[in-house]
């Protein structure tokens, strides 16, 4: 009898994480005679490790409330439709994966409708950027164990009455097979001497908007400064190509865009320019030195700092692991073009400077665990079943 396992997650990084969980099931699950169907809401990487998808989320996201707005509605009709085949069918459990407000509606129906078990996979960062802990009590009362991959959040959740168990990071696998620098250049045509700077603006619309054009117009003070540098840029998305084509154009910056490889891109580079991310601690655990920026809109800050009164100690989660300034990060007002060039050209002039930061990749991979995080996952969602 076939074994149903319902993923939900949203968003470019969501539907990576759900791929390459989805392989780790179906391989943990052959080792222990289980046939697994898993049904998702995610994106085409899920689809093409096998999962059945119950609708496509990887459009459907943004940082803040106002950019969240013109999501609500279709992220709505993607759940309702999703809500109706899972009560024709119930899962056995339910996988959640990051995608925070969209996630809590699925996490109380798959509870209290479907009554299945709920796993927190990746859980919202509730332990960084809290400002009190509703998100947290409705994340505790739905989940039944919630898999943390940084030791912070496993000591928050459980801290709040949460059943965790603390996997470890599942990066630190993925990234040791990542090809090295040399056979990175070599895969995509570059020379052992080239100056390369990969950029990494935008997995979201909102970011093409709003944080590629301080990249791309710290890229022409680096550019100007070092006129031998090369440029590359992975696409996250393809259809963000004519987009990033016009601003490329419109700023003047040559660079070589690439769909997808972003790990080659980042693994071939002398630096990587980036928005925050989780692709930040993909460069780190790459060894790769980084400069990392975000913005939002006005609108959107200013509700964060005067209503809300959110203060973050840090945005990035190389910076987050340990709660130290291994990165430097350039957010909202402080995001100018100058600064972060600044920074940029330190990094890639002074080996000191390089060093240091090294150094600080080197007590972040040690705060990540130990390898085999995702089959820690895996067996743990099995477990269930």
């Amino acid at each position: 009898m076939k074994r149903r396992i319902f993923i939900s997650t949203g968003e470019v990084s969501g539907d990576w994480h759900g791929a390459i969980l989805i392989e780790a099931l179906q391989e943990r699950a052959a080792l222990k005679g289980i046939e697994l169907e898993i049904l998702g809401l995610g994106g085409d990487r899920m689809e093409a490790v096998g999962a059945k998808l119950l609708g496509n989320t990887v459009g459907i996201g943004s940082i803040g409330a106002v950019e969240a707005i013109p999501y609500i509605l279709p992220t709505i009709r993607l759940q309702e439709n999703a809500k109706k085949s899972l009560k024709n069918s119930p899962p056995d459990v339910a996988v959640l994966i990051d995608y925070m407000m969209p996630n809590q509606g699925m996490g109380y129906f798959a509870k209290r409708v479907l009554n299945v078990p709920v796993i927190y996979y990746i859980a919202p960062q509730e332990w960084v950027w809290s400002f009190n802990d509703k998100n947290t009590k409705a994340i505790a009362a739905f989940t039944d164990k919630l898999l943390a991959i940084f030791p912070q959040e496993a000591v928050y959740y459980e801290k709040q009455g949460t059943n965790v168990l603390w996997v470890g990071h599942p990066f630190v696998d993925l990234m040791s097979k990542v090809p090295d620098r040399m056979v990175a250049r070599q895969k995509l045509g570059i020379a052992v001497d080239d100056l390369v700077v990969t950029l990494l603006p935008a997995s979201r619309t909102q970011e093409l908007r709003d944080v590629m054009p301080i990249i791309l117009k710290a890229a022409k003070i680096i550019q100007s400064k070092l006129p031998h540098v090369k440029f590359w840029l992975p696409l996250s998305l393809e259809r963000y190509r004519p987009a990033v084509e016009k601003l490329l154009a419109e700023y003047e910056i040559n660079a070589t865009i690439i769909s997808g490889q972003s790990q080659i891109a980042i693994s071939a580079a002398d630096l990587v320019l980036s928005k925050s991310g989780t692709v930040n601690l993909e460069t780190a655990l790459l060894n790769v030195p980084q400069v990392i920026l975000y913005r939002v809109s006005a609108i959107t800050a200013w509700i964060a700092r005067y209503i809300v009164r959110l203060q973050l100690p840090f945005i990035s989660p190389v910076n987050l692991v340990n709660m130290e300034a291994v990165v430097p990060e350039f957010v909202q007002n402080e995001a100018i073009p100058e600064a972060i060039a600044d920074s940029a050209l330190d990094l890639l002039i002074n080996p000191q400077a390089r060093q240091t930061m090294l150094d600080g990749y080197t007590r972040v991979r040690k705060s990540l665990g130990e390898k085999g995080a995702i089959n820690r996952v895996a067996d743990a969602i099995l477990d269930y079943l």
